[in-house]
């Protein structure tokens, strides 16, 4: 009776197992980055770095999966959180963190941790490693940073909801919901996106959120063209067009991106090279903060999970707060890193 009672929970155990088995999978993206920044202030040069770092670029590890609930409705999860590699933060920070369903008729909904419905239509930036820095507007502590507009960010406690597919209709609807439990939901958010998609070639988005990224409202609007798809030219073209309104901003934060991606086919593994330019005026509601970016760079991929980066960038700030006074500052970085998908 005792083998009988164990065989049948091993053979339990086995099938809950075999049942609930996630995908493990993860990125480990390290960097040599020369970095030089200064800030000048009413008082002259208060800031002054010119140093190499090793850094680590959004590394993380997770685990995702789903399972059948009936004939058309999926349990979907996902637990993936941020390490850095390079050993300066130890501890892993919540990325996407849901628990869900996908339902073939009313859609896939994620509740937990997600990304805002603002990065459904964000398929402009093309930039890596250190340039891939959209979202931060301000200076925090004591580093002085290269300063872009608001991005999207993962929002806790909330759902996302991704429609299906109408009669073949190229066109990606997503809706967001996010409480404020702390404060009673004085400041609930919300969130929708589209995102047009044919397949020809060609992407057209819009979307809008208040009070999720930031205090506020913004409205992005994002195109981009392949003309592989129409010539003899490997080159994807990008435009990105945002307006932040902040609650407790004196003016609008507006920023541009243009981005262009070329892949090159004559070396003996896939390689690409690509250009982006920032410009965002009015930084974090600011009146007459602005920054201007431009990036250069490449990468080379040894197989479809390892690929080699290069980069090379400029970010010149004017009018920006850093520790309690106002300056204008620039930011010069030039790296190489190797990038790891599993």
């Amino acid at each position: 009776m005792k083998k009988l009672l164990l065989v049948t929970a091993i053979a339990a155990l086995s099938v809950s197992a075999a049942q609930a088995a996630p995908t493990i999978y993860g990125k480990a993206f390290l960097a040599a980055d020369y970095v030089n920044a200064e800030f000048d202030g009413p008082t002259g040069n208060m800031y002054d770095e010119d140093t190499v770092e090793i850094n680590s670029h959004a590394s993380r590890i997770g685990f995702k999966g789903s399972e059948a609930m009936t004939a058309n409705t999926d349990v979907i999860y996902r637990l993936e959180y941020g390490t850095s590699l390079d050993g300066d933060n130890a501890t892993f920070s919540n990325r996407d963190t849901y628990l869900g369903i996908n339902n073939k008729q009313f859609g896939e909904f994620r509740v937990g941790k997600n990304q805002s419905s603002l990065a459904r239509i964000d398929n402009v930036v093309v930039n890596q490693g250190y340039w891939d820095n959209l979202g931060q507007n301000k200076n925090e502590g004591e580093v002085v940073a290269a300063l872009n507009m608001a991005d999207s960010n993962r929002i806790a406690s909330s759902i996302i909801w991704t429609a299906p597919k109408y009669n073949g209709l190229p066109l990606q609807l997503s809706a967001m919901y996010s409480s404020d439990d702390a404060n009673n939901n004085d400041n609930a958010g919300f969130g929708v996106a589209m995102l047009f998609d044919q397949g020809t070639g060609f992407t057209a988005g819009v979307a809008y959120d208040k009070d999720q990224n930031i205090n506020g409202d913004i409205i992005r609007g994002t195109a981009t063209v392949d003309l592989g798809k129409y010539m003899a030219a490997p080159v994807t073209l990008g435009a990105l067009y945002q307006v932040g309104d902040y609650d407790y901003g004196s003016e609008k934060e507006k920023g541009l991106v243009i981005s262009a991606q070329m892949g090159l086919n004559n070396f003996t593994y896939p390689a690409a090279v690509y250009a982006q330019y920032n410009n965002t005026t009015n930084l974090d509601g600011d009146d007459n903060a602005d920054s201007d970016q431009i990036v250069v760079g490449g990468k080379y991929m040894y197989k479809d999970n390892i690929i080699a980066h290069a980069y090379a960038g400029v970010n010149s700030a004017d009018n920006v707060p850093y520790m309690g006074t106002r300056g204008d500052a620039d930011v010069v970085v030039v790296g190489t890193g190797l990038e790891y998908l599993f």
